[in-house]
């Protein structure tokens, strides 16, 4: 019983409450044109707008955190629809969720955005795991066809 506490000890020590989240310096979504049923991914330097169609995107953050963490990748976004007399007319301001795209995605009459994962560019490429090749075992039949 001691040991079994003394080892929760100290995996809850050596476990992180709360993983930081990454601040990355750009932001990318996906945009829907409903008229033409085209889908668009494009990339938003943090502060900086982008235009899709008929709306401005602009990013004030895009933060990730570790896979085991929720929500994953968040970013703060605001949007201006630009009006027939050439003025902007803020339709969406907050925070945009990755992970559940439908929880809030920008709705237009014509347009949808949804915020799809953040990126840095100078970030190191991840860590892929190889499977090593595993030769074919010998199960000790012949493989001849059954009389």
């Amino acid at each position: 019983m001691r040991r079994s506490l003394v080892a929760l000890v100290v995996l809850a020590a050596a476990t992180p409450v709360g993983a930081e989240r990454v601040s990355n310096p750009v932001a990318v979504f996906a945009g829907l044109d409903k008229i033409t049923g085209l889908t668009t991914t494009f990339e938003a330097q943090i502060g900086e707008e982008k235009r899709f169609g008929g709306l401005f995107v602009k990013a004030d953050g895009c933060y990730t955190r570790d896979v085991t963490e929720e929500p994953k990748t968040t970013s703060f976004v605001e949007v201006e629809e630009i009006e027939p007399d050439d003025t902007r007319k803020k339709i969406f301001s907050g925070w945009m969720f990755a992970e559940s795209p439908g929880l809030s995605a920008v709705e237009h009459p014509i347009y949808d955005v949804w915020l799809t994962g953040c990126r840095d560019p100078n970030a190191p490429p991840p860590v892929v795991e190889q499977v090593p090749d595993t030769p074919p075992q010998d199960d000790g039949q012949e493989d001849h066809p059954e009389d």
